[in-house]
C-alpha cells in the first residue's frame, strides 16, 4: 500500500493461448513487451521510468527491470498512477469507529472508491492512508456526487456479514433532498423497473416488472422548491435520482438525470442536492443496535 493505495494487478497470460474464440495472445519476451501491449495508452518512457523506480513488481515483491523476462501464468503488482489527479477540497468526518467497522460522513464530490481520474483522492484511499489499515473496504456504495453515511468494515472477516445485512435489506436508509415541488400527493411509493443506459453510467427505466423501490415523503416546501424524504427499499444505482427525475422532480444541480450535461470541471458551488442522512441497522456481528447520522446539510429553502 502507497498513500492509501492498494496496488492492482495484471495477469501474465501464456504466449499463444486462447484470448477469445477469434484470438489469441501475443509473444512477449520481456517484461516490458508485455506492458507496452497491455497498456498502449501508456507512453514507453513513462512504463521505463516506472519499471526503474521499482514500481512494478513480481508476487514475491521483486522489482521488474524493463529486460526482466517475460513468466506467463503469474501475476505482476503495480500502483495506478494519475497525472495531476484533482484535489477534492473538502475533508470526511469520522462518525464511528469500532473494531470491526468505521462509519463516514462523506463530502459531496469525492468517490467512495478509486476510479477514473480519482485514486488517492477517494474516500476510500483516505481512510487507508489514515488507518494504515490495507483491508478497509466499503460495504456499500454512494455516488461521488452524494454526500452522507458510508459504512465500511476495518478487516476481511467481517466483510461478509455487513453486505449480506445490506443485501438482505435489513438497513433503514434516509435520504434528503431538494427538488422542484410537485402536485402530487404524498407519502407515495414510487416503484419501477430500472435497467443500464447509455452512457454506460447512466441508469433508464422500462416497463416490466420493477425491480426499484422508494418511499417518498415532502417535509418542506417553499418558493416552488421542496426538501424531499427518501427511503430506498432496494438499492440500484442512481435510483433516487431516476425515481425523482420520473416524477418530474429531478434533484436540484443533478449533472446527469434529466439530461447530461457537458463536463466542464466541477463546480463546488452547486452540489447535488441528495444527502444520505442516516442509516440504521441491528449489527451483524455485536448485536447492538446502530444508528448513525450526518452532521452534513443540503441548501436551505
Amino acid at each position: 500500500m502507497r498513500d492509501g493505495v492498494s496496488a492492482s494487478r495484471a495477469w501474465l497470460p501464456k504466449c499463444g493461448s486462447a484470448k477469445s474464440a477469434t484470438e489469441v495472445y501475443g509473444s512477449w519476451g520481456t517484461i516490458l513487451e508485455f506492458l507496452l501491449e497491455r497498456f498502449p495508452y501508456i507512453p514507453e518512457d513513462i512504463l521505463r521510468d516506472r519499471l526503474e523506480r521499482g514500481d512494478i513488481v513480481a508476487p514475491d515483491g521483486k522489482p521488474h527491470s524493463a529486460d526482466s523476462p517475460y513468466q506467463p501464468e503469474t501475476f505482476l503488482f503495480y500502483y495506478r498512477e494519475i497525472p495531476d489527479e484533482p484535489v477534492i477540497p473538502f475533508k470526511e468526518k469520522i462518525l464511528f469507529q469500532d473494531e470491526h467497522i468505521i462509519v463516514v460522513d462523506k463530502p459531496h464530490f469525492l468517490p467512495v472508491s478509486p476510479t477514473g481520474r480519482y485514486v488517492k483522492e477517494s474516500l476510500l484511499s483516505r481512510l487507508k492512508a489514515q488507518f494504515q489499515l490495507e483491508d478497509i473496504s466499503p460495504v456499500h456504495r454512494l455516488d461521488r456526487e452524494t454526500a452522507g453515511v458510508v459504512l465500511f468494515t476495518r478487516e476481511k472477516s467481517a466483510r461478509g456479514a455487513y453486505q449480506k445485512m445490506f443485501q438482505d435489506r435489513k438497513v433503514n436508509k434516509s435520504y434528503e433532498a431538494i427538488a422542484l415541488c410537485s402536485d402530487r400527493a404524498f407519502p407515495l411509493n414510487y416503484k419501477s423497473r430500472m435497467v443500464k443506459a447509455e452512457p454506460f453510467f447512466l441508469m433508464k427505466e422500462e416497463a416490466g416488472e420493477p425491480n426499484s423501490e422508494t418511499l417518498i415523503d415532502v417535509i418542506e416546501s417553499k418558493d416552488g422548491l421542496s426538501r424531499y424524504l427518501l427511503k430506498p427499499v432496494s438499492g440500484k444505482q442512481h435510483q433516487l435520482r431516476v425515481h425523482m427525475m420520473a416524477l418530474g422532480c429531478p434533484l436540484l444541480n443533478d449533472p446527469f438525470y434529466p439530461e447530461l450535461l457537458p463536463c466542464k470541471g466541477e463546480d463546488y458551488s452547486k452540489p447535488l442536492q441528495l444527502l444520505a442522512k442516516r442509516i440504521e441497522f441491528v449489527d451483524p456481528v455485536t448485536g447492538a443496535l446502530r444508528c448513525f447520522e450526518s452532521e452534513q446539510s443540503l441548501m436551505a429553502i
